[in-house]
């Protein structure tokens, strides 16, 4: 099956780093995704909390095998992948996935970064590499839309640091300059729209201050062209197994299988390079 994007999605994904499909997955299919996410006995097993500086939790599960869950076929869907091999030049692999979880009032925010600033240290050596965040409910800028520096993928990578939250961001000043440059867009979607944004397109987001949770599934890919020289807690190249679309709705409200996933992650930590840092907030 071949890409959906429009030629001037694709464009902007190249020039700005992201690009919005709306209605990429249709009503039933992420009405099975929200039914499933929230029944699914494993995701609330697994979920770890990601704290920001006020102390507000995101909650958070990752894993990083696509199994014959709902999550799984997404993942592995033709729509989807091959959508992302247009983007990224090639062949890829499922790197990982996760469910972001912010509930009403008291989701934390997530501080300024790259995708890349983490995954460079896992020994990705190029950032061939992105993100699609599937909106399972409808992401606002008052409950904690994503926010991304229009072109900053443009910038490479810049250095990392462990925060006091336990997050890793990147210097405020040079966000603070890269602002005076580049176009600040809050990404408004809805649910079954896809966000697709590159590993080094800054990116962060508020906490939901709103009555509405706001809860996405990221599936992050690498092309295979560019496997990790290291050993770390996401998988080399692993060749993925593309399925019909239609798998989707057969997959009905199917949940995660922890045994054919390789495990769910645990909390992962920061490498040791980012933790050596002074492990302060940047500030301008």
């Amino acid at each position: 099956m071949p890409t959906v994007l429009a030629e001037k999605e694709k464009i902007q994904f190249l020039e700005n780093g992201y690009t919005i499909v709306k209605k990429f997955f249709d009503e039933e299919e992420i009405e099975l995704l929200q039914r499933a996410s929230i029944e699914d006995p494993a995701i609330r097993k697994h979920f770890y909390d990601r704290k920001d500086s006020e102390g507000l939790i995101t909650k958070m599960v990752a894993w990083n095998h696509p199994d014959d869950s709902i999550y799984g076929v997404v993942a592995r869907s033709y729509k989807l992948v091959d959508t992302m091999e247009d983007l990224l030049g090639g062949e890829v692999y499922h790197y990982h996935s996760k469910i972001t979880a912010k509930e009403p009032y008291d989701g934390g925010a997530w501080e300024w970064h790259q995708d890349y600033g983490y995954w460079y240290n896992n020994g990705c050596l190029f950032p061939h590499m992105a993100t699609a965040m599937i909106a399972l409910d409808k992401c606002t800028k008052e409950n904690g839309c994503l926010q991304i520096l229009a072109g900053s993928n443009q910038i490479g990578r810049i250095d990392h640091a462990l925060l006091e939250s336990g997050q890793v961001g990147v210097d405020l000043k040079r966000v603070e300059e890269a602002k005076k440059h580049l176009k600040l867009v809050y990404c408004e979607i809805e649910p079954g729209d896809v966000l697709f944004f590159h590993c080094n397109t800054l990116h962060r987001s508020d906490k939901n201050k709103s009555d509405q949770r706001r809860w996405t599934l990221l599936c992050c890919y690498n092309a295979a062209r560019n496997n990790p020289f290291l050993e770390h807690h996401h998988p080399r190249y692993t060749p993925l197994k593309k399925v019909p679309d239609e798998e989707i709705k057969k997959a009905g409200e199917r949940f995660l299988n922890p045994d054919s996933t390789g495990a769910f992650l645990s909390r992962p930590t920061a490498p040791p390079t980012l933790k050596n840092k002074s492990g302060k907030l940047f500030t301008s």
